[in-house]
């Protein structure tokens, strides 16, 4: 079973808003009490939290599918509805949000830095908030809106100053457990290292840590062996160190040409920090502690040099020249970090929406000749937050929408009556109604007056042309004579 996870694929799912409920308040001598219906309330957040206690992505790896809670529906007396719980997932410092295509959303370092990786519906208004001096008891509230759902790649790449490079068995891990407190596991076989290990090295009065990575063949940039699990965790790191074993007794190998092949790796590999070539890179002769060996590095460190690479001659098993090693990663260390720029103070940055920005577009549809296309975060959630089956919200919803000017824009695109008009999910006939706003006069609960046919409306129809005509209501009664304005 699998005890270290870098890399896992989520499937998250913020709750979805509570619906708004329509209620009337009734007590004992008052049957119609005005409207009293509540909101719905909130849906959960699923947030990513740095926790410098969590190590690995293993739970994630048993456990992909993660869903926040949902929030609850509105009450009649003007209660709304309970919040959705946020579920907050704990990542370990240096992980990486990714979308399945690879773009990067988030890099989250640091104790305590969050990402809200889904966010939650809102909840739906209730009819109390609807209320107005138009529409003085609505028959209606508004749904709740879905919560988002993301499929995520999260990817640990380790925080660490130092990176060790090198071939399997070179003696990376037998260094970082001489430098620092750390005991990855040694043996005298490839691959012994399958995890990152990270350890903590002082030398005087600097404090740096070292990552112990599996080790790198041939064809590691292209995912050969262990390669992509070893890249990744290098690069982060501030100054890479090419550990190269100048004891092997494999044909065909020596520091030279270790050195080729991992450069060549390291160059070929695509990060999302830069170049793993541009860092700084030093290099350290291992195993000399054994007399072909020291003899081998001596031979070759002219070489290395000539390179404008500083060379140490180390023996991890003897500590021999590991103090003259650590003082100078620690003097790279310290050089990369004075270059890096001063962390400011987070600002909140106002945007505020320009003048001429109507909060929607609406765009000729492709798929069908005279069809159109209307696309905007309001409009498209008004919409979500419709109950159609209900003729009045449907008509608050064409109020709404005329009022942001939708309408307008469509008729002067040249949408004809009749023509599908797509937001969102849901595609709609077109039927202008310019002006309606000023003329809806609500009546019963539950009907849209505008799609009353009845002798009463024709009437408040009649009555509305007159006013907009000037005519006085002695004209309207049939006098037919010029008002005083006219006169």
């Amino acid at each position: 079973m699998a005890s270290f996870v870098d890399r896992v694929v989520l499937h998250l799912a913020a709750g979805n808003g509570g619906h708004g409920v329509a209620s009337i308040h009734r007590e004992k001598f008052k049957p119609l009490g005005g409207p009293d219906g509540g909101n719905g309330g909130r849906g959960g957040d699923v947030v990513l939290i740095v926790d410098p206690n969590v190590h690995t992505l293993l739970d994630f790896h048993h456990h992909p599918h993660q869903r926040a809670g949902n929030g609850r529906q509105g009450a009649g007396s003007y209660r709304n509805g309970a919040e959705g719980a946020d579920l907050e997932l704990r990542v370990p410092d240096g992980t990486v949000v990714l979308t399945p295509g690879g773009e990067l959303l988030a890099d989250l370092t640091g104790a305590g830095t969050r990402f809200i990786a889904a966010q939650g519906g809102r909840g739906g208004l209730g009819n109390a908030a609807l209320a107005s001096t138009r529409r003085k008891a609505p028959g209606f509230a508004l749904l709740g809106e879905p919560g988002e759902a993301h499929d995520l790649v999260l990817e640990l790449k380790s925080v660490a100053d130092v990176g060790l490079v090198g071939f399997p068995s070179a003696g990376k891990s037998s260094l970082i457990a001489a430098l620092s407190a750390a005991r990855p596991k040694i043996a005298d076989y490839p691959f012994t290292t399958l995890v990152p290990n990270l350890g903590v090295v002082s030398a005087g009065a600097s404090t740096f840590t070292v990552a112990d990575v599996p080790g790198l063949i041939p064809g590691a940039a292209a995912g050969k062996g262990l390669g992509l699990d070893f890249l990744r965790h290098v690069e982060r790191c501030a100054v890479l160190l090419h550990v190269l074993d100048c004891a092997t007794l494999e044909p065909g190998r020596d520091p030279i040409s270790d050195l080729d092949a991992i450069e060549s790796e390291l160059g070929q590999y695509e990060g999302t920090f830069g170049e793993l070539l541009a860092k700084p890179r030093l290099v350290a002769l291992n195993k000399i502690d054994v007399p072909e060996a020291r003899e081998l590095a001596e031979f070759v460190r002219g070489e290395l040099e000539e390179r404008g690479l500083r060379v140490f001659e180390i023996s991890a098993a003897s500590h021999a020249g590991l103090r003259e090693l650590t003082f100078a990663l620690a003097e790279v260390v310290a050089a990369d970090r004075a270059a890096r720029p001063i962390a400011e103070a987070t600002r909140i940055v106002l945007q505020p929406t320009a003048v001429n920005d109507s909060g929607f577009t609406v765009l000729p549809d492709p798929a069908e000749p005279g069809a159109f296309v209307v696309r905007g975060s309001k409009p498209e959630r008004w919409v979500r937050q419709t109950s159609f089956d209900n003729d009045e919200a449907v008509g608050y919803l064409a109020d709404r929408l005329a009022r942001l000017g939708v309408e307008a824009e469509l008729a002067r695109q040249g949408a004809q009556p009749g023509a599908a008009v797509t937001i969102g999910e849901v595609t709609f006939d077109f039927a202008p109604s310019a002006g309606i706003e000023e003329d809806y006069l609500p009546t019963r609960r539950g009907e849209d007056e505008r799609l009353d046919t009845s002798p009463r409306r024709r009437r408040a129809d009649d009555r509305l042309a007159a006013k907009r005509s000037r005519r006085t209501h002695a004209e309207y009664e049939g006098e037919w004579t010029e008002s005083e304005d006219e006169q």
